[in-house]
C-alpha cells in the first residue's frame, strides 16, 4: 500500500470517528446512519486493495457526508476532497485547488529527481508562502 493511500486511510478513520459521534448524539436517523457507516467501511476496506476503483465510492461517500451531515461538512479533511476529486472538487475554493495543484507539481518533481517528499510539510510551506504573499 502506498504512503498516499495510507495517509488518506488515516484521514478517513478520523472522519468515520466524527460520523460515529454524530450518530451517538442522535442527530441523525439511526437506521440510515448505520447503513451509511457500512458503506463507509466498504471504502476503508477497498481503498488499500484497489485505490483507482475506490475513487467513485469515495466521491459518493464524501459528497453524501456533506449533504447528509452539513453540521460536520467543515470537519472533512480537505485532502480527502482533493484525493477523491470528481464532484468533491466543487467543495474546494479556488485557492485550495491552486494549493493542491502546486503540491502535486512539487511531488511529481521530487519523484522525478528521486527526492523525498513530505506532503504535509510541503503543504504547510506552501500555505505559509501564500499567506506571506497576501500581506
Amino acid at each position: 500500500m502506498s504512503n498516499v493511500v495510507a495517509d488518506h486511510l488515516v484521514l478517513l478513520d478520523h472522519l468515520r470517528s466524527i460520523l460515529v459521534a454524530v450518530g451517538e448524539a442522535e442527530q441523525v436517523p439511526e437506521e440510515s446512519h448505520a447503513l451509511f457507516l457500512e458503506r463507509f467501511d466498504e471504502l476503508l476496506a477497498s481503498l488499500p486493495i484497489d485505490p483507482i476503483e475506490s475513487q467513485y465510492l469515495g466521491q459518493d461517500i464524501l459528497t453524501q457526508v456533506i449533504s447528509r451531515y452539513p453540521q460536520i461538512a467543515h470537519l472533512i479533511p480537505r485532502d480527502l476532497l482533493w484525493f477523491f476529486a470528481g464532484d468533491c472538487l466543487h467543495y474546494l475554493s479556488d485557492e485550495e485547488i491552486d494549493l493542491y495543484q502546486a503540491l502535486e507539481e512539487r511531488r511529481y518533481e521530487a519523484e522525478q529527481n528521486d527526492e523525498p517528499f513530505d506532503w504535509n510539510q510541503e503543504k504547510q510551506l506552501l500555505a505559509m508562502s501564500a499567506q506571506d504573499s497576501k500581506h
